[in-house]
Parts: C-alpha cells; structure tokens; sequence
C-alpha cells in the first residue's frame, strides 16, 4: 500500500470478519491508527500548506489524508 496521499483510494465496503483480519494484520506489523482533534484553526493550517482544499473542511477522509500529509512532511524532514 501507498503511503503517499495523492495515491490513496477509497476503498469496497469489507465484511466484519475481513475488517478484523485487516485490523489483526496491522497490529501485527506495527501499525496503528491514532483520532486527533482538529479544530477550526487547525485546519486552516492545512489549507494553507495545500494539504486540504478550503472546500473540505467537513470531509473526514479528506482531513485524513492532510493530516497523513502533514506527518509524512514532518517524518522526511528529520
């Protein structure tokens, strides 16, 4: 999988048992997913990096992928 966010797609809905497999198989390998709290001036920081257009602000999935963004930026810069 893609970890470049301009690469990421949406994905078929999964079964319960194929999102627990999915789930397992992450953990497994060290990964993890973190909830952060973006708050309206937050997110203007994304729109100002060009990691989210203004018009979504409310898209979760959107926001996801800045916030990838934005940690990707970061973790190749050290």
């Amino acid at each position: 999988m893609s970890t470049d966010p301009a690469q990421m797609r949406a994905h078929s809905p999964l079964t319960p048992a194929e999102r627990m497999r999915a789930y397992r198989r992450r953990r497994r390998e060290g990964s993890f997913f973190v909830r952060v709290q973006l708050d309206p001036p937050d997110i203007d920081g994304l729109v100002r990096r060009k990691l989210l257009r203004p018009g979504q602000r409310q898209d979760p999935e959107a926001l996801q992928v800045a916030v990838q963004g934005l940690v990707y930026q970061v973790l190749e810069g050290m």
